[in-house]
């Protein structure tokens, strides 16, 4: 268990140890649950993953219109991409 101090602010500073345990960050946010008995608890706040991260990566391969290619496929598309054939957005 972790004991800590308050301030004369009444702020109190979480302890490396407890905001590791949390998965906690500079920016990141905490919950606080007042529970029965003057106890709490403390969560961290599960945000999304902020644009251009990799955690935003994962998901975005998402095959939603259900489009499927073979091997064949996707080499020769490869092949016509590396060649300039396709995707200059000019009619060739």
């Amino acid at each position: 268990m972790a004991t800590l101090t308050v301030t004369a602010k009444g702020q109190v500073t979480l302890k490396k140890e407890v905001l590791q345990h949390l998965g906690i960050r500079p920016g990141d946010k905490i919950d606080v649950d007042l529970l029965p008995g003057g106890k709490v608890e403390v969560a961290a706040v599960k945000t999304p993953p902020a644009a251009g991260s990799i955690e935003s990566f994962f998901g975005s391969l998402r095959n939603n219109e259900n489009i499927h290619a073979t091997l064949e496929e996707i080499d020769e598309a490869i092949r016509a991409g590396w060649a300039g054939e396709v995707g200059s957005g000019d009619d060739r």
